[in-house]
């Protein structure tokens, strides 16, 4: 069964991190591509950022030079470090994996994600 765990959101002030952890079981998960996605109130879930099994990253314009994603295979873990946060950054983020070639597609049901939220 898979499972997918995140944790490390928070509240914080604009212009500071978190960095946010994805437990992943229930699937071979050092082949497969990850991604990070968020769902704001009101709006729909957005892809985020992604990485390839072999460490290959991607991200959404909006996160670009922001944000890091990475991933630790022997942990089966995914990460998302987020630097200069800004309150449209606010947002409940959750990880999954994604399909080969397209990470908007994911394979799984979402995990209860972890919120996040920029406010001074």
């Amino acid at each position: 069964q898979v499972q997918l765990v995140e944790s490390g959101g928070g509240l914080v002030q604009p212009g500071g991190s978190l960095r946010l952890s994805c437990a992943a079981s229930g699937f071979i998960f050092n082949i497969n591509p990850m991604g990070w996605y968020r769902q704001a109130p009101g709006k729909q879930r957005e892809w985020v950022a992604g990485i390839t099994g072999g460490g290959s990253a991607n991200y959404a314009d909006s996160v670009k030079g922001r944000f890091t994603i990475s991933r630790d295979n022997a942990k089966n873990t995914v990460y998302l470090q987020m630097n200069s946060l800004k309150p449209e950054d606010t947002a409940v983020y959750y990880c999954n994996r994604a399909s080969l070639g397209n990470y908007r597609q994911t394979q799984h049901d979402w995990g209860q994600g972890t919120q996040v939220t920029v406010s001074s």
